[in-house]
């Protein structure tokens, strides 16, 4: 795929799955003021792929959040194992520390075989993680604060989104124009 694809992709499952779905309450407001930064890499490797981190994880840390409040760092090709990608976002979470931005930012991962640890592979919870491609989501962490805050009983967002998607059911993620991928055994 081409990066105009791979950008078309992840707008879709914002828009459809994120947004549609309402399994992040706090995206609507960043992705309509155009807060949000999709970055796609092209590194041939992890160490490109770090050195695309490092240097994103600079430019939200000394950006307005007005202009660009969070970041998704995705890469079509790299990680496709979700072991491998589990085992990046320890590296992508050190990086943080490694920048002086621990308290600043922190890292959320989604993934298209996305598996939480003591979850079956279908296990529909998983969804809230998956998407079409490995992608580290560089949040502001007074972003979140603010969002957590003026939004009522936020604890009870993940229990509301199982409840989304056991509804919604296999078919009907599908039906939302998203592959459901099978993942293998892992923990996160």
């Amino acid at each position: 795929m081409n990066q105009d694809e791979v950008l078309a992709a992840m707008r879709q499952w914002l828009e459809k799955a994120v947004i549609g779905l309402n399994l992040c309450p706090f995206a609507k407001s960043v992705y309509v003021k155009n807060q949000v930064r999709f970055v796609v890499s092209e590194a041939r490797h992890l160490d490109g792929l770090l050195e695309d981190l490092d240097r994103e994880l600079d430019l939200l840390a000394a950006a307005d959040p007005a202009e660009i409040d969070t970041t998704l760092l995705i890469h079509p090709t790299l990680l496709a194992d979700f072991h491998d990608f589990n085992d990046f976002t320890i590296i992508a979470e050190a990086a943080v520390v490694e920048h002086g931005l621990e308290g600043i930012l922190q890292v959320a991962s989604f993934h298209p075989a996305f598996q939480f640890a003591d979850t079956e592979p279908d296990d529909l919870g998983n969804y809230t993680n998956r998407a079409p491609f490995p992608t580290l989501h560089l949040i502001r962490e007074a972003s979140i604060s603010r969002a957590v805050a003026a939004y009522p009983d936020a604890e009870a967002i993940y229990g509301r989104n199982i409840e989304t998607l056991n509804k919604l059911g296999i078919a009907g993620w599908r039906a939302l124009g998203f592959a459901s991928a099978p993942a293998k055994k892992a923990s996160s």
